[in-house]
């Protein structure tokens, strides 16, 4: 058994032989490590299918990567990993059903994946046995289908044999010893004992400089051993196998080709052929999450009791729209352990708080996901950056407030909803409310329809009591659209305030603060007083971190990013700061993000609002431009909060953030509605600051910021300080610009807007795609922010947006198309 190698990966499932492929293809040596057998996980009881449908970019490519690449294996290995390219069609039963799938295909488009669309008609006389007269079309994949999980994972383990890779099966991982900067992976060899797989006496260890996880349904007993908890639980997922259909085997011996992989999205199943009849796998209610405190050390390849009446109405279902499984018996049934994470997105990247450790956890789709992840994830490991952003998968994007008990609910939940209309404007109700603000009662009261962001519960919108959020979503316009109008017009024509108190919060502090943070942020630092807006670079030069830093002192700083990234920025500031205190000196990083409560007020009436509250000897001039200028910063007291006000709005309005102790925060938010009250203020919610930002062309930070473009592609070059040397300076400059940001105007449909998934095209030609969308009030139509290739960049180019299916006129225009001289948000008074 090997003793050095360059990285090891923990777990011989189809993801972490997967993972060993990729990085012994891209040269590293690479050692795999199994307890059991290759598959003994979940990936043994895997269906199998290869769904290429996703409305996530990241996750659309790495499933599109994976297709691909299974088909690959058989020429390189000899050993066929049992790929059925039958395809997969996924059927409406509504119209939103459909309006979702077109969201979807415009998603898949700007991937590059094709999509077909079929009538009922159509898929009545492709495939007769399927009932279609009570359903409204279906979107088809002609390109996926289905897989043997067991051979694409012996291929690719083949394959990594092949590229230099070792793989040592029944070999049990104890613990993970940091020692000299390289990881020491300790462990045992196991023996059968009566009929029990056990630990052995004899011990191993491995050093090595990498550490890759891709343990399944033990991932939280792998995250344990280096002081980590990742909210990776399994649920039961159940599926049934019938015995053969004789309407199924007559129609394939006539010559017939297999049916595609089938799925009724709305009676919440899939179905597939499997040697003359059928396998059922439903997502259905009440499915239990299994293993909250880890697998049991005797559970292997097993299997659950059946639970037959919880999958009863999807039995039926399968029976109404293939009639002649009504007379056909069960043949054989599964119920096994299927990882999930609170969003349904696996966990794939950096572990925090350790160096070098990385997390492939928590896959539902393991086998449609393994291909991608392992080529992507060796890309993060071996380059420094991978080509798409892996933002939504990064494991710190759940922050240490979720334990086990949020993980399991949510994970529930989350298996419910594969088949729930994924709406953009979706807010799943489990767990909720959790992490409130102390004026969330006050807001709620007000008529606040709440999102969540990191488990902060944030207002999306105010309507009136009783109305309904979940029956106002839609794949349109839905019924809250109007709320949210008005309440951008009144930030636009009097004041509005938003409770921005999720924003995550530092203060980076001591003799090496400065040093530290002009090295690892690309704009210049601010002087003690004023504010910046910049961004961290990744190693590989695109945008790592947006942040607005406040200086404080001249070694003080108070450093705010986005709410949902907490966890994610606090880990990278500390462990940058832990590599950079012999050269800069001691930094201090704290995160004080439950310390202080936050306030966006914002209009040309907001500066009249704070002179009602403000203890100042002459509060007339307090508030003015000279004492008080755009993108600085002042502690003031408004009426008993001492409060750190900050001259600048994410709205393009004059306006202040007001960060307070946020024990405070009811007081000062029942003053500042007694203040408002004769100026127009209104509550609002993020859906209108986030129109209201694109209308400047602000920038958003994990939609159209990412890992996946430099700040010079995003069109953010005054914020870049080319006279100074920072992290990720070379590599950007490097990289040139590949494709650039830009903000359009559409003339799209009267009842819709762009969500940000939405393809762009050029004369017939996908040119680039959106990354935000929505409704500008300035301008009276839709608005969106997006990539395009550099040449379409200038204002005034003509382009066409995919929205329901059709393409809609788009026009390129300048920055900041409202108030692109700053006039308002300069505003004297």
């Amino acid at each position: 058994m090997k003793t050095h190698a360059r990285a090891v990966v923990v777990g011989g499932g189809a993801v972490g032989v997967s993972i060993a492929y990729h990085l012994a293809k891209a040269g590293w040596d690479t050692v795999l490590l199994e307890r059991d057998e290759l598959t003994a996980g979940s990936t043994w009881h895997a269906a199998g299918l290869l769904p290429l449908f996703n409305m996530s970019y990241a996750v659309s490519h790495i499933h599109d990567y994976s297709v691909k690449f299974y088909k690959t294996l058989e020429a390189e290995t000899g050993l066929n990993p049992g790929f059925s390219v039958v395809g997969n069609l996924r059927m409406a039963q509504t119209d939103a059903r459909m309006d979702e799938y077109a969201l979807y295909a415009s998603t898949a488009e700007s991937v590059g994946i094709p999509v077909e669309w079929l009538t009922p008609a159509q898929i009545k006389e492709r495939w007769p046995l399927v009932r279609t007269e009570d359903l409204k079309g279906a979107i088809f994949h002609p390109t996926d289908g289905y897989i043997n999980p067991a051979d694409v994972t012996q291929a690719m383990a083949k394959g990594a044999r092949q590229r230099g890779a070792a793989i040592y099966r029944k070999v049990q991982v104890d613990g993970f010893e940091r020692r000299g900067g390289e990881w020491v992976v300790k462990g045992r060899k196991m023996i059968e004992k009566g009929g029990n797989l056990v630990p052995g006496e004899e011990t191993f260890e491995i050093v090595c400089e990498h550490v890759v996880t891709a343990t399944g349904n033990h991932a939280q007993r792998t995250a344990a051993m280096v002081g980590c908890y990742i909210p990776a639980i399994p649920v039961e997922h159940q599926y049934i196998v019938t015995e053969p259909d004789p309407a199924l085997v007559e129609w394939r011996k006539a010559g017939n080709p297999e049916h595609p992989v089938l799925r009724d999205a709305d009676a919440k199943w899939y179905v597939r052929e499997e040697r003359g009849g059928w396998i059922l796998g439903p997502y259905e209610r009440g499915a239990p999450a299994c293993f909250k405190f880890g697998v049991p050390d005797s559970f292997r390849a097993d299997l659950f009791p059946l639970d037959l009446e919880r999958i009863e109405e999807e039995y039926m279902s399968m029976i109404h729209r293939i009639p002649s499984t009504e007379t056909v018996g069960l043949k054989d049934d599964f119920n096994g352990p299927i990882c999930y994470t609170p969003d349904g997105n696996p966990l794939v990247g950096p572990a925090p708080g350790v160096e070098n450790f990385w997390f492939a956890e928590g896959f539902s789709f393991g086998v449609t996901a393994a291909g991608g992840t392992g080529h992507y994830l060796a890309q993060l490991m071996t380059e420094g950056e991978a080509e798409i952003d892996m933002w939504s998968l990064d494991p710190r994007r759940f922050g240490r407030w979720v334990n086990r008990e949020y993980a399991a609910k949510k994970n529930e939940e989350a298996y419910e909803h594969v088949y729930i209309l994924h709406h953009p404007d979706e807010e799943r109700p489990a767990c909720r409310p959790l992490r409130t603000a102390p004026c969330y009662d006050r807001m709620k009261a007000r008529g606040a329809q709440f999102g969540q962001v990191n488990g902060w519960e944030r207002p999306n919108y105010f309507a009136p009591q009783g109305f309904d959020d979940h029956a106002a979503r839609s794949f349109r316009r839905g019924g809250w659209w109007p709320y949210a109008v008005e309440e951008a017009k009144a930030i636009r024509g009097a004041a509005g305030m938003i409770d921005a108190t999720a924003f995550a919060k530092h203060r980076i502090k001591g003799p090496g603060a400065t040093a530290f943070l002009d090295w690892l942020t690309c704009n210049k630092l601010p002087r003690v007083g004023r504010i910046n807006l910049t961004y961290a670079l990744t190693e590989a030069g695109t945008i790592r971190t947006e942040a607005t830093i406040v200086r404080l002192a001249p070694d003080d700083y108070y450093v705010i990013t986005a709410g949902a990234a907490q966890e994610y920025d606090h880990d990278f500031f500390v462990k940058q700061a832990e590599k950079k205190r012999d050269e800069f000196g001691w930094i201090e990083v704290q995160d004080v993000t439950t310390q202080y409560g936050v306030f966006a007020l914002a209009g040309p009436n907001s500066r009249d609002i704070l002179r009602e509250l403000i203890v100042d000897a002459d509060p007339a001039s307090a508030l003015t431009n000279k004492a008080f200028p755009w993108l600085s910063a002042r502690e003031i007291d408004l009426g008993m909060v001492r409060t750190l006000a900050i001259r600048v709005a994410y709205t393009g309005e004059l306006g202040w953030e007001l960060h307070h102790p946020i024990e405070m925060q009811n007081h000062l938010f029942d003053r500042l509605m007694e203040a408002g009250e004769k100026h127009g203020l209104k509550l609002v919610g993020a859906r209108a600051q986030n129109w209201l930002r694109q209308e400047k062309s602000y920038r958003a930070f994990g939609s159209d910021l990412g890992r996946d473009a430099t700040p010079l592609e995003a069109g953010l070059h005054r914020f870049v300080d080319m006279e100074k040397d920072f992290r990720g300076k070379a590599a950007m400059q490097s990289l040139g610009i590949r494709s650039s940001c830009v903000t359009l105007l559409i003339d799209g449909p009267e009842d819709a807007d762009p969500w940000g998934r939405e393809a762009l095209l050029k004369d017939g030609e996908k040119v680039g795609r959106l990354t935000s969308g929505g409704y500008s009030v300035a301008f009276g139509k839709s608005i969106g922010i997006g990539y395009v290739r550099p040449d379409l960049a200038a204002p005034g180019t003509k382009l066409q947006v995919r929205m329901l299916r059709r393409l809609w006129d788009a026009e390129v225009v300048e920055e900041s198309p409202y108030d692109p001289k700053n006039e308002r948000i300069r505003k004297d008074g």
